[in-house]
């Protein structure tokens, strides 16, 4: 995948999300459900809170917006929900890229982004590979050595089996020919709890997730999940850098709806994802978080799914991962 389409700050997409268009005739009749595929405290439920504080804080919607934590089945449980409300114009949901590898790997998942409403692709989310302050491992080359001589014994906390972090540990493992263990929890806020209570030895993190825990000294940093290193953590290398050159595994986010939904509806939710992208309070939730900006409007995104699948299958291909579509 090409990265312009990829990180959306060009000069043409920065101008079409000033212009965008125009203000739609829709308005929601009753409070929006926001759904999340991670119970609260994981990366989508952050997401998704903070999407909602952005909006009213700038005072772009005053109705309500409700997060609802669909959790269960990997993500299936949310994705599920989503099509089950067809034609439900008050509801939406927040994607990530496990919303296109789920499918990818499970022959009996139901429910595909083809089958939703794609309304908007939003951030470009990098990641961090975090252990405890007090941790022995002080480089992600001592992790990777030590499950190499002792295949097993080191842990990681993770989600769903087809989310970033087990993607990226199955390129690692790859790569280097270790073998680590992928212990799964249906929230960030257990997966961190197992890191920092010393049950597992690493995790795959969000910026928004572990920065509170590493600018408290409870977590250190080993590599960052981007192409150059985040303005957060200058001293901290890629995983290239770090003499790992895998796949970039991109976790994007945005926003999806139900099939069947009215294009006046389409249009509200776009025109709204749009005015938030531009607003300063976003603008400094993407900072603070170290996020891209990478706004695509609703037939922007459903290309860009096509394109974000084709990578995620040669992702997943390499890292020894069965696909069946």
């Amino acid at each position: 995948m090409k990265r312009r389409h990829l990180i959306a700050a060009a000069p043409a997409l920065a101008a079409a999300a000033v212009a965008g268009p125009a203000r739609a005739a829709w308005t929601p009749s009753r409070p929006i459900e926001i759904v999340a595929h991670n119970g609260p405290g994981s990366g989508p439920d952050v997401f998704a809170r903070a999407l909602i504080a952005a909006i009213e804080q700038e005072k772009l919607f005053a109705g309500r917006i409700q997060v609802a934590n669909r959790v269960g089945g990997g993500g299936a449980t949310a994705m599920n929900h989503v099509v089950e409300r067809r034609g439900d114009a008050h509801v939406i949901s927040v994607w990530t890229s496990l919303w296109l590898s789920l499918p990818l790997v499970q022959a009996e998942a139901k429910a595909q982004v083809g089958d939703m409403t794609p309304i908007a692709r939003i951030a470009i989310e990098p990641a961090l590979i975090v252990v405890r302050a007090e941790s022995k491992y002080t480089s992600l080359k001592e992790i990777v050595d030590a499950a190499k001589a002792q295949p097993g014994t080191v842990r990681q906390s993770g989600g769903s089996p087809t989310a970033r972090d087990a993607l990226v540990r199955q390129l690692l493992m790859a790569h280097s020919g270790a073998r680590w263990a992928f212990v799964s929890f249906p929230s960030g806020g257990e997966r961190m709890a197992a890191l920092l209570g010393g049950h597992v030895d690493m995790m795959v993190a969000e910026p928004s997730e572990a920065g509170e825990q590493v600018r408290a000294g409870k977590l250190r940093v080993l590599a960052q999940i981007n192409n150059t290193r985040l303005p957060g953590f200058p001293d901290v290398p890629t995983l290239r850098e770090a003499g790992f050159p895998i796949k970039d595994v991109v976790q994007a986010r945005g926003i999806l709806a139900p099939p069947g939904i009215p294009a006046e509806a389409i249009a509200f939710y776009e025109d709204l994802f749009r005015r938030l992208s531009v607003s300063d309070s976003w603008k400094k939730y993407l900072v603070d978080n170290q996020f891209h900006s990478a706004w695509l409007g609703a037939a922007d995104t459903g290309r860009f799914f096509d394109e974000y699948r084709n990578e995620l299958r040669a992702v997943l291909q390499d890292g020894g991962v069965k696909v069946v579509r």
